[in-house]
């Protein structure tokens, strides 16, 4: 039932597209006669070039790149950062291509545990894109990539395995792993329709455009996956073979869906196409939502994510569906609050109900950023097995971008009740993450 289910919305899904395709079809021979001069002045405001790819998170590579070099506002002025970011933007202005990267490292120490207290671990990012074909008009085709290296120091574990150390069901900056070299990206971006419709199709990372607001970067926004995509009740996949399409079906509602295999290993790239095509087993979704901007896509935003996950043979992993809902709102330049919720039925997910609200505070946009969140979680049954108690986490962090270059998060956390830890009734976790972008 759950199988035909998910066919059903992505069904749904994409014949909402399509019926937006044929609608901004029909627009374009629309008789602009003097009685019809209002619905005329509205086609032309549509028919305008948009930037769609803020339909995608703020890790999405196009977006990374348009961040780093022109919405950051540091303490302290960089003369060579200004000048090299300057140097990177007319290259891509020029030539279509541009690049970039940075070196992250985070520390964790718990209070307790029955396993590791302490985590310590880094990885470094390249990234860029190549828009070879465009006709100035908002149409346009561009390769994406990015290659990571994901490594913990010395001895240490990595932050992502910390949780599970010291018995919660939940990750710390679960990118923050051993994996070591890895594929993030390669697939082609393609935006139609004047920018109004993209497709991006390849290796694709499913957090760039699933269940996305402005916090859930874990190189610049909260420590906690409960704070992140799907609020830890969404079994994301690994970056890997996937596809999605996505677009605006008004001026404000959006739609998006997609498909990717749930199986991948991105530091075994190769073995993804045996995955995709023989395994067969996927992560489908389908994404409603509504901006009050689109060059704010997410800052004013509300959006309800309905996904099914294939059960997996080798992992033992039954198959679910679920559905997540968020709302964020920008006040007064300076606040962003928001509210998200999400619900799985089976499927691995670590929480089978999530709860997060919080809210964000920067004095300028791009300087010093406040955050303050707080998370209910009830453990997933079919993951965990039954009579796990629900986990309460309090997270606050505060990110100081010293230089354009370069940020320092001090993070503490609270956790209540670790479901898998009855020794401790409460833990604390304290946490440093930098990042340096190039």
């Amino acid at each position: 039932m759950c199988v035909e289910l998910s066919k059903k919305f992505l069904l749904v899904g994409l014949s909402m597209l399509a019926l937006a395709i044929c609608t901004a079809q029909a627009d374009d021979t629309t008789d602009c006669s003097e009685s019809m001069q209002k619905p005329c002045e509205l086609q032309d405001q549509f028919n305008e070039p948009l930037n769609i790819h803020t339909l995608a998170g703020p890790e999405q590579v196009e977006n990374r790149l348009d961040i780093d070099s022109n919405q950051v506002t540091p303490l302290f002025p960089s003369s060579f950062a200004r000048g090299y970011f300057d140097w990177k933007d007319r290259i891509r202005e020029e030539n279509g291509v541009g690049f970039g990267g940075d070196y992250s490292f985070a520390y964790l120490k718990a209070s307790d545990g029955p396993g590791s207290d302490d985590a310590l671990g880094g990885m470094y990012r390249l990234f860029g894109s190549w828009e070879a074909t465009s006709d100035g008009e908002g149409n346009s085709g561009a390769l994406i990539w990015k290659a990571e290296h994901r490594h913990a120091y010395g001895s240490n574990i990595p932050p992502g395995s910390l949780g599970f150390e010291i018995g919660y069901i939940g990750l710390f900056l679960p990118p923050f792993s051993d994996q070591g070299t890895r594929l993030t990206n390669l697939y082609w971006r393609q935006r139609m329709k004047k920018g109004n419709l993209v497709f991006v199709g390849g290796f694709v990372d499913v957090t760039d455009y699933v269940d996305v607001y402005m916090l859930a970067s874990p190189w610049t926004g909260y420590f906690n996956f409960a704070f992140s995509t799907g609020s830890a009740s969404m079994p994301v996949p690994n970056e890997g073979l996937g596809m999605a399409l996505g677009g605006y079906l008004n001026e404000n509602l959006y739609l998006i869906a997609g498909f990717a295999d749930s199986n991948s290993d991105p530091a075994q790239p190769g073995d993804g196409f045996d995955t995709f095509f023989n395994d067969r087993e996927y992560f489908k979704h389908v994404e409603m939502g509504w901006n009050s901007t689109r060059e704010t896509a997410f800052l004013n935003n509300v959006h309800l994510t309905l996904w099914h996950a294939d059960e997996r043979v080798e992992a033992a992993t039954p198959d679910g569906w679920g559905a997540n809902v968020s709302f964020s709102r920008s006040v007064n330049e300076h606040w962003i609050p928001f509210i998200r919720a999400g619900y799985a039925k089976d499927g691995g997910s670590l929480l089978e109900k999530s709860l997060s609200a919080g809210f964000a505070y920067q004095t300028v946009s791009g300087g010093n950023q406040l955050g303050v969140a707080y998370n209910w979680g009830e453990p997933n049954e079919s993951s965990w097995g039954s009579g796990l108690e629900n986990q309460h986490t309090l997270e606050a962090f505060y990110r100081i971008q010293l230089w354009k270059e370069f940020a320092v998060t001090p993070d503490i956390q609270y956790i209540r009740n670790p479901a898998l830890n009855p020794e401790d009734d409460s833990l604390w976790v304290f946490g440093l993450r930098a990042r340096f972008a190039f």
